[in-house]
């Protein structure tokens, strides 16, 4: 019998992605499931918190680095104003991304961020301010990456088609060039 091969890309990263999704489910776990089991406010609000903010360090550390090729962070300078830094990839290497790499980072972003956003509103229907404080600094950390990493890959874009242009632009000057110097 003949064995048939799929096409289909695997991921090419699984341990980044199992902790790319593993920080997020365990911090929207333990938030959900603790109600159930423990009754104080401050260990639910603290180690909620602390595995957001893990989350937070891995994403933006790690496996935006890993999975998508991008990096940004954000500096104050000597005027006291906030300044965003990108790094990113090269074209080429972007362009060999996994795909269903990229395709989970991107996806558990968002989802997570919508995830605090339910049990936000869950928090104000049953009037727990207590707990709203909890997913709010819980949604702020995954807002934060969204925001730093959509700017990071807009301004990767923006870097491939200025690079794009410049050589283009390079190769045609050198072409004129030579063939008016033949002449």
């Amino acid at each position: 019998m003949e064995r048939v091969q799929t096409t289909e890309e695997n991921y090419a990263n699984p341990k980044t992605c199992l902790f790319h999704v593993l920080f997020k489910a365990a911090s929207l776990a333990f938030y959900i499931l603790s109600a159930l089991f423990i009754d104080s406010f401050v260990i639910i609000f603290v180690v909620t918190v602390f595995l957001a903010a893990l989350d937070f360090w891995v994403v933006k550390n790690v496996s935006g680095r890993i999975l998508v090729g991008l990096r940004w962070w954000n500096e104050i300078d000597e005027r006291g104003e906030s300044i965003w830094k990108f790094e990113c990839l090269d074209q080429e290497s972007l362009a060999r991304m996994n795909k269903k790499d990229s395709w989970l980072f991107w996806w558990t972003l968002y989802i997570t961020a919508v995830a605090w956003i339910f049990l936000a509103i869950f928090s104000l229907i049953r009037f727990q301010a207590d707990y709203l404080l909890v997913v709010g600094v819980c949604l702020s950390l995954s807002v934060a990456n969204i925001v730093g990493f959509t700017k990071c890959r807009k301004d990767a874009k923006k870097q491939i088609q200025q690079f794009a242009s410049q050589t283009i632009a390079s190769h045609l000057t050198s072409s004129l060039q030579s063939a008016f110097s033949i002449v």
